[in-house]
């Protein structure tokens, strides 16, 4: 295996990992400024108020984006356990 490979795998590695958080982390942000400009509107600071929306939001999310995180990853998975006998051998 050249270092050339190594890299090449790496970055798909590190591609992935940012295409399938994502979502996920958009939506979580995205929630937290709306959440945050409104705790600054209205002068409630309430911990759980920042915290509880987050949450339904990136469960929403999963629910919603999951299956095609999972099938991206299990893809993924896939072609690089196919690839070992190429790089090894």
């Amino acid at each position: 295996m050249d270092p050339q490979q190594v890299f090449t795998y790496g970055q798909q590695g590190l591609y992935l990992l940012l295409m399938v958080s994502a979502p996920v982390l958009l939506t979580v942000l995205a929630v937290g400024l709306l959440v945050s400009i409104f705790q600054a509107a209205t002068q409630i600071h309430e911990a759980t108020l920042s915290f509880v929306p987050k949450i339904i939001a990136a469960v929403a999310v999963l629910a919603i984006a999951g299956p095609w995180m999972l099938s991206t990853l299990v893809e993924y998975l896939q072609r690089m356990l196919q690839a070992i006998p190429t790089v090894v051998g």
